[in-house]
């Protein structure tokens, strides 16, 4: 089962679009394809971003490193 599209009508500058055209040839991908990927890409980076952000509030960062450099905390 696929998940239900959205059509989104966007405006870019000319030379975005020719490089998105170029990219996304070179990767055998439709402009529609490379598009979506690059945009999943932008919100995956956020949201982690967002997670490690929450994650690490009140968080001892010198323990952090003793851990990570392998010293008991």
């Amino acid at each position: 089962m696929t998940a239900p599209k959205a059509r989104v009508s966007l405006n870019l500058p000319q030379s975005l679009k020719a490089a998105a055209e170029d990219f996304a040839m070179r990767e055998g991908v439709s402009l529609n394809q490379f598009i979506a990927l690059a945009l999943a890409e932008k919100v995956g980076a956020a949201r982690a971003a967002d997670f490690f952000t929450e994650r690490g509030q009140g968080a001892d960062a010198a323990r952090a490193v003793a851990w990570l450099e392998g010293r008991p905390g």
